[in-house]
């Protein structure tokens, strides 16, 4: 098999952002009376929209107000602004890709193009960022994925997905695509990543950016 689109998802895989979103988020929600921990976070939330945290403690019984995403957005641009930093060895990747390739993120729009500008790969993306806002239903629904292969001509059969969420890599198998599982993120420090994303349906599941060659070497169309 070898493919001709690699699909990255933003936070997490690009950027190293999970562990600043949680705490933002567990301050938002304090502000509320609402108490949950990283570990709930990660477990509930990693990889689903803003939109879908909301609906959950609503559906729960507990007040969030309709300002809770712009509230929980200024909150995260501040901590990113002063904090984030790009994935290790993901800029080196990304210079030796010959496939092409997109990011397809739950985060809207304006986070993710605020991250790849803060981490300093904006360039890399131009033109080819996909967010959940483009489609009816986020991850672990198949939308996403299959509208950003479609919009970048690939068949989901020669797509490749690099994941870090249970959600995304469901969506990522369910639109009929490989998946890799990335567990290189400072939230799967004292988690067992590997486990759960291999669980989930990972194809493989791998630790550093730099092993990304060795896994894809003979598989991404057109690499020399």
């Amino acid at each position: 098999m070898s493919f001709d689109l690699v699909i990255f998802d933003c936070d997490g895989v690009l950027v190293d952002s999970e562990v600043i979103s949680c705490r933002c988020l567990i301050e938002t929600l304090q502000g509320y009376g609402i108490e949950t921990t990283p570990e709930e976070v990660f477990d509930t939330f990693l990889g689903r929209t803003t939109r879908s945290i909301a609906e959950h403690y609503r559906d729960a019984g507990q007040a969030v107000p309709d300002d809770f995403p712009l509230e929980l957005r200024t909150r995260i641009r501040q901590a990113f602004a002063a904090e984030l930093q790009p994935i290790d060895d993901i800029e080196s990747v990304l210079s030796r890709l010959a496939a092409a390739y997109c990011v397809a993120s739950s985060s809207d729009l304006d986070r993710v193009d605020f991250s790849l500008a803060q981490t300093g790969l904006s360039n890399r993306f131009s033109g080819r960022i996909f967010t959940a806002q483009l489609v009816a239903n986020g991850k672990p629904a198949p939308d996403l994925f299959l509208y950003a292969a479609a919009q970048m001509g690939a068949a989901p059969a020669r797509t490749l997905v690099i994941e870090d969420s249970i959600s995304g890599v469901q969506a990522a198998k369910a639109a009929g695509m490989t998946v890799w599982g990335f567990v290189g993120g400072s939230h799967y420090l004292s988690r067992d990543g590997r486990a759960l994303l291999t669980e989930a349906g990972a194809d493989r599941v791998f630790e550093r950016m730099a092993d990304f060659r060795h896994s894809s070497d003979g598989q991404l169309n057109g690499r020399a």
